[in-house]
């Protein structure tokens, strides 16, 4: 008779870093839907797709609190993301090592500014 370890369902609830590890994996699902939704947006406006059709679907109630769940997610992921960094890459400038807050504040101020071109050029459309 073989020894078989008892399974804990619950394993990641035990420490705050299995727990965060887990949520980031989990938003992978949201951040999926984040590129279908884009890809019909740019099927419905370059490919001659219905756009009507598009944005009535996508003022229905449900699909906007889907997509707020998204962006929430998504932010998460990315932050979780980008703290990592320094913990995945290593940064050495003539023998000196780049401090991790360094890596992490040239990540996310990256990401503000790209993201404050993008949501300029699109809100200056609309």
């Amino acid at each position: 008779m073989s020894y078989v370890a008892k399974r804990d369902a619950l394993w990641f609830l035990r420490k705050r870093a299995y727990t965060v590890f887990v949520a980031r994996e989990l938003t992978s699902v949201f951040v999926a839907w984040a590129i279908v939704f884009l890809i019909l947006l740019l099927d419905a406006a370059v490919n001659g797709g219905d756009f009507r059709a598009f944005a009535a679907f996508a003022a229905q109630p449900w699909v906007i609190g889907l997509n707020l769940l998204t962006l929430a997610a998504t932010v998460f992921h990315t932050i979780t993301f980008l703290n990592l960094a320094p913990k995945a890459t290593v940064v050495r400038l003539d023998g000196w090592r780049v401090p991790a807050f360094l890596i992490q504040g040239g990540n996310h101020s990256l990401w503000v500014l790209v993201s404050a071109i993008v949501a300029f050029f699109v809100l200056r459309g609309a």
